[in-house]
């Protein structure tokens, strides 16, 4: 138990951080974007793959703070990781071999 308490203990530290942390987040650009700019070829950039997608840009389509919709979409990204990281671990992990018996 002390194990599951501990887990959850740390999942609930982080949508805390994922949900309220990026209300504190730099609106500034992230290190590869501040270089691009800085060097000059941040205009021959493609648009990126994920422009349609609900969270695209750090933030929540259809939410119009800014601020909230930042949250939303950090707390959706902890939870989405820890689905497929848990989906990952269940098929993935060692299954206990059969017991076999000594008979003879």
């Amino acid at each position: 138990m002390k194990t599951r308490s501990f887990l959850l203990a740390g999942l609930l530290v982080a949508l805390l951080i994922a949900g309220v942390g990026s209300y504190y987040a730099s609106s500034h650009p992230d290190g590869l974007e501040y270089v691009a700019g800085k060097t000059g070829f941040l205009d021959s950039a493609d648009e990126p793959v994920d422009t349609g997608s609900p969270f695209a840009d750090y933030g929540t389509k259809g939410v119009d703070d800014s601020r909230l919709s930042g949250g939303i979409a950090g707390v959706a990204g902890v939870l989405l990781t820890l689905v497929i990281g848990g989906g990952l671990f269940r098929v993935l992990r060692r299954r206990e071999a059969p017991a076999t018996s000594d008979v003879g």
